[in-house]
């Protein structure tokens, strides 16, 4: 058993690792993209695909979710560089992750995709309502962001969503309050959390 996780966690970070390296130069090319560290995305990618792997090849998460664990984390590495470095989320990214978040949740049967699917509408239009209230609580890139992040974590349980939101909050005060601003990216929290809540659920927390 040791054996399988340690060489699951291997590939699985070799694998991390150049799709980090793709991530990077995918958004180098984008319209509005951003020029990130290579270090940075490879080393991040490689960490969250080694996690998922050892998971699951240690029986901790069943196989079936590991492609939604991989999507999942590499949006994670994406969108957080991008957040970062630009201060928005753009179209190119938050599109194409809403369907890749559903595709991921292809091997789990039609009733998780379908739970996807709505969890993805319930959790979107929780921050649209919130943005259009007071559009300076959420941007429109998180709102976005959104569908892509409620559908694994509605698929895994309704409690996962707001869980990953109120984690994200505590993030987002425990940044402002270290770097003394008034302002600070929801996007990196909120993605850091959202596999936070997903690989515990999964996990049986």
């Amino acid at each position: 058993m040791v054996r399988d996780v340690v060489l699951a966690a291997t590939a699985g970070g070799g694998a991390g690792a150049l799709a980090g390296c793709a991530i990077r130069a995918w958004l180098a090319r984008l319209r509005r993209g951003a020029l990130v560290s290579a270090s940075w995305c490879a080393g991040s990618s490689a960490a969250l695909w080694a996690l998922a792997a050892a998971l699951v090849a240690g029986a901790a998460v069943p196989v079936s979710w590991l492609p939604a664990l991989l999507v999942l984390g590499a949006l994670v590495v994406a969108g957080s560089a991008v957040d970062l470095a630009t201060g928005r989320l753009p179209n190119a990214l938050t599109g194409p992750a809403a369907l890749a978040s559903l595709a991921g949740l292809l091997p789990l049967g039609a009733p998780a995709v379908a739970t996807g699917v709505v969890g993805a509408l319930v959790i979107g239009g929780s921050f649209a309502a919130v943005h259009l209230a007071v559009p300076t609580a959420l941007g429109a890139g998180d709102v976005k962001l959104a569908p892509a992040l409620g559908a694994p974590l509605a698929a895994a349980s309704w409690t996962a969503p707001v869980l990953a939101v109120l984690l994200a909050a505590l993030g987002v005060l425990a940044l402002a309050l270290r770097r003394r601003a008034r302002r600070v990216p929801f996007g990196p929290p909120l993605l850091v959390a959202a596999w936070v809540i997903l690989t515990v659920s999964l996990t049986g927390g």
